[in-house]
């Protein structure tokens, strides 16, 4: 009979310390260390677009956009993951030591995969939930002109909107500012034909 290994699970304080040193990134949920997929060019393009086009101050109050290497904990499921883009207003809040770890997101960004657009959708979305500062959700189709957005109408509740083509504009909602999707999909090339880097086995 062969005997499956135990599963190996980490601390917090393991985890980060882990992760300084590790190839790739990683979430950690709740004990476990979860590879994360690895982006494509145009997956890069559309969030460095994003992060372009926000301004620095809207209506006299200011915004920070942060992206990719930058860490979000969640303490109400013990996670820590690196959203796409997050956008938040005024100054971070950090958890723990240093400056690597945000934990007030106004906005968060999300460019879909094929391989993370079901848990980007559901569990993703649940955790982020959590926060008390998050009000708005935006994930972004990374192979046709195509975004959801998500709008906080209470602890509870959240409408929906789509936006198709390139001629569309997104509206943000919890800042007065706009991106036609024209703009948001500046240079991506939708007929190429590219594979995720590899999840990392090796990662620490």
């Amino acid at each position: 009979m062969q005997l499956q290994a135990e599963k190996r699970y980490y601390t917090p304080e393991e985890y980060l310390e882990l992760e300084e040193t590790a190839r790739y990134k990683n979430e950690y949920l709740a004990g476990e260390i979860i590879p994360m997929v690895g982006g494509t060019t145009n997956h890069n393009r559309i969030s460095l677009n994003f992060c372009r086009n926000f301004p620095l101050t809207i209506d006299n109050q200011d915004y920070e956009t942060y992206i990719e290497g930058v860490r979000l904990w969640l303490p109400d499921y013990n996670f820590y993951t690196y959203p796409d883009v997050m956008v938040v207003k005024g100054k971070p809040i950090y958890h723990g030591k240093g400056k690597s770890n945000v934990t007030n997101p106004l906005i968060i960004i999300e460019v879909l995969s094929p391989s993370t657009q079901g848990y980007d959708r559901k569990d993703k979305f649940k955790f982020y939930r959590s926060l008390p500062t998050f009000q708005e959700y935006i994930l972004i189709e990374q192979d046709c002109y195509t975004v959801e957005q998500y709008l906080k109408q209470s602890q509870e509740q959240w409408s929906i909107r789509f936006y198709e083509g390139e001629n569309a504009m997104l509206q943000l909602e919890s800042v007065q500012w706009q991106i036609s999707l024209q703009d948001l999909y500046q240079r991506v090339d939708f007929d190429a034909v590219e594979e995720s880097l590899p999840d990392n086995p090796e990662q620490l």
